[in-house]
């Protein structure tokens, strides 16, 4: 149920605007795997990889690019917050070699993966919301 806004009139939840039809943020589409068209979760067909056409709507995903942009931002964004952590964590409490890598390598793996499926859910959308296309320079 939406909350009351400051004329009281009642604000629609983010559920009931997709169920209108209007456009999703792009956040969420990163979020929750939405559709950028209609909000519908079908924005992935695995953990990492878009689908090809969105089934509810028939908008072609697989005509948007979103590049190695995010998958590089966030290797080094998480690359050096693992490396200070690690780096407290041996000056603290001085673990063995091995513990480094149990730690820091599933660590490292998973905060990857989850933080780039959201950036790519995100720069497709914002990429459709902006109507983006290939850079082009004029005559």
């Amino acid at each position: 149920m939406g909350r009351l806004g400051r004329t009281g009139s009642r604000r629609m939840s983010d559920d009931e605007r997709s169920a209108v039809g209007a456009r999703p943020r792009p956040i969420d589409c990163g979020l929750k795997g939405l559709c950028p068209q209609c909000g519908a979760r079908t924005l992935f067909a695995g953990v990492l990889r878009f689908a090809d056409r969105c089934p509810a709507c028939g908008l072609s995903i697989a005509g948007f690019n979103v590049g190695d942009g995010p998958a590089a931002l966030l290797v080094l964004a998480w690359g050096a917050i693992v490396v200070a952590l690690a780096i407290v964590v041996e000056l603290s409490f001085a673990p063995p070699w091995w513990l480094h890598v149990l730690l820091w390598v599933p660590l490292s793996t998973a905060a990857i993966v989850w933080s780039l499926r959201v950036a790519k859910g995100w720069l497709l959308a914002a990429e459709y919301r902006h109507a983006a296309g290939e850079g082009r320079v004029a005559p």
